[in-house]
């Protein structure tokens, strides 16, 4: 089961594509079907056919907005969140073994599209992460294996 939060950035974002979807992109669609129709004979009308699928998609992605704005809680930072990892920060971690170094922020899974450094805060290494401290070791165990980081800074945005 996924972790129904989501940062206030998240939640913006959220926001604003309903808000394109609903008040640029629908109009749009459903005037480019309204004129498909207008043309007559619709089974072989493949504007027709394309924009009645893009305005379901559409529908069901307002749909799904609408839902997860409802049901998602924003978590906002507060001052006892400070040094250590929770939903939300920034972490700076390092593999010493394999001279690796990442810089991660721990979100929503709604947050993950389009964002290379974002983990999901379901994540393995969201969950050997949270609540530890900077010089912390963690250790994180996937499918694969088992690797070892240092957790080296933890920022948050204010």
């Amino acid at each position: 089961m996924r972790t129904p939060m989501i940062t206030p950035e998240g939640m913006e974002k959220l926001k604003e594509e309903l808000d394109h979807l609903w008040r640029v992109e629908r109009p749009d669609i459903t005037n480019k079907v309204s004129w498909a129709a207008s043309l007559g004979d619709r089974s072989e009308n493949a504007d027709y056919h394309y924009n009645k699928k893009r305005l379901r998609e559409i529908d069901r992605r307002i749909h799904y907005l609408r839902k997860c704005i409802d049901d998602f809680k924003v978590v906002h930072y507060h001052p006892h969140q400070e040094g250590k990892v929770m939903f939300g920060a920034w972490v700076e971690i390092e593999n010493d073994q394999k001279g690796l170094k990442k810089r991660l922020r721990i979100v929503g899974y709604e947050e993950l599209i389009g964002a290379k450094d974002y983990i999901s805060m379901d994540s393995p290494m969201a969950r050997a992460l949270l609540k530890k401290e900077v010089g912390d070791e963690v250790v994180v165990k996937t499918k694969v294996a088992e690797f070892i980081w240092r957790i080296t800074k933890i920022e948050y945005q204010k």
